[in-house]
């Protein structure tokens, strides 16, 4: 049962920490377009971490001698943070709103780059990091 506690415990903070960073993106980026770049760049910086998560991962010798990545590590960078930070039912909201404008093409184009740049992010991640070790 305590294990169980911890392990909502990790998933939460990673959460709170994922749900901020998003937000902080959202006010940066959003301030004076009307395209939903604060979204598209957590997605991206989502991915491109997610990637690297994956990686670790692999290779989990990077964390201790045993080569397992201690849980811990994996609910709270990966399920909770990147899990929060990244986010499609908002990526699915902004194109249900740029469509609503009539923007097809934007919708359109932001569901393209939103899912190939994502893609490409997480193999950038996952490459970044096999390269340096």
């Amino acid at each position: 049962m305590k294990t169980l506690l911890l392990s909502y415990l990790f998933v939460a903070v990673g959460g709170a920490l994922g749900a901020a960073a998003r937000f902080t993106l959202n006010l940066t980026f959003q301030r004076d377009s009307s395209l939903p770049l604060g979204t598209l760049a957590a997605n991206l910086l989502g991915c491109l971490l997610m990637g690297a998560i994956a990686y670790l991962v692999a290779t989990s010798d990077w964390f201790n001698n045993a080569g397992v990545i201690p849980d811990q590590y994996r609910l709270l960078f990966a399920v909770g943070f990147c899990g929060s930070f990244t986010t499609l039912s908002t990526v699915v909201l902004e194109m249900n709103t740029l469509a609503g404008r009539g923007d097809w093409l934007t919708a359109g184009s932001y569901l393209v780059v939103s899912v190939a740049g994502g893609l490409l992010a997480f193999w950038l991640g996952y490459t970044a990091l096999r390269t340096l070790a």
